[in-house]
């Protein structure tokens, strides 16, 4: 099964490349052999769900904003 990952070479190209989980690639730039990286997860909440109570707040108090001013804009 292939997954993503991000691999470093000795010349500090970075990459992203999906792989099998044991393979260890070479460099796309310089075909040197590769270490994989450790990278933090992407996440965000959700703001409109209502899960994430702080999340939502903000995201209307930002949308609300934004509503004035283009209607400032327009106006």
């Amino acid at each position: 099964m292939l997954r993503r990952f991000d691999f470093k070479c000795v010349n500090n190209h970075i990459h992203e490349i999906w792989v099998d989980a044991d393979e260890q690639p070479t460099c796309p730039d310089c075909n040197e052999q590769t270490t994989k990286m450790l990278s933090p997860p992407t996440v965000s909440l959700d703001p409109i769900s209502g899960s994430f109570p702080g999340a939502t707040m903000k995201w209307a108090k930002d949308r609300e904003k934004k509503i004035q001013k283009e209607r400032k804009a327009n106006s």
